[in-house]
């Protein structure tokens, strides 16, 4: 028997409701982030000894130029003031649709950490004489800009060459794993 709608089917309906239900396999797959700027200077130019993810302040018009991709993060670094972390120096460009609001392009921008995080980091940073780099910027899945800043021990040129050789040892590696298959 049909039912009272002119095209509706139950049946139908039923399973594209299953269809839509994300499993949680599904739901780590997304966890790829829309949008990633890597800091590889700073890879090159330090040894990370911690990773620590860290939330951005940003006005309305910074976050529409990150959605964008225009940042640079080859100058940036990070300080500690009055007991809270600040970026500086990272370069976001003005927002093209901006109007009188628009922002500075390179302002300092505080760092959102839990007082634990922070704590530790800073006593780190007097006690060894350690630095505090930003490596990575992404816009997580839920939209909001997340800074991977890293504890780091400057290289010295020694160090720098041995990473150079181990690249190049890996890229020739590569191009003989390629000839082979």
């Amino acid at each position: 028997m049909k039912s009272g709608f002119a095209g509706f089917d139950p049946q139908q309906r039923q399973t594209s409701a299953r269809e839509t239900y994300n499993h949680p396999e599904q739901m780590a797959e997304k966890k790829k982030h829309t949008l990633e700027i890597v800091n590889r200077r700073a890879t090159f130019e330090f040894q990370f000894l911690d990773v620590v993810e860290a939330g951005v302040m940003l006005t309305g018009t910074e976050i529409k130029s990150i959605r964008k991709g225009n940042v640079n993060l080859r100058d940036a670094y990070c300080l500690f003031k009055n007991n809270e972390l600040y970026l500086y120096s990272l370069y976001i460009a003005e927002y093209d649709h901006g109007n009188q609001f628009n922002h500075e392009e390179r302002r300092t921008r505080k760092l959102l950490l839990r007082k634990g995080e922070l704590r530790k980091l800073e006593k780190k940073v007097k006690e060894k004489g350690l630095t505090i780099v930003p490596h990575k910027l992404y816009i997580n899945d839920r939209g909001f800009v997340k800074i991977e800043i890293a504890l780091a021990q400057g290289k010295k040129t020694f160090d720098k060459r041995d990473s150079i050789k181990q690249k190049d040892l890996k890229r020739d590696m590569d191009r003989i794993k390629k000839i082979k298959f």
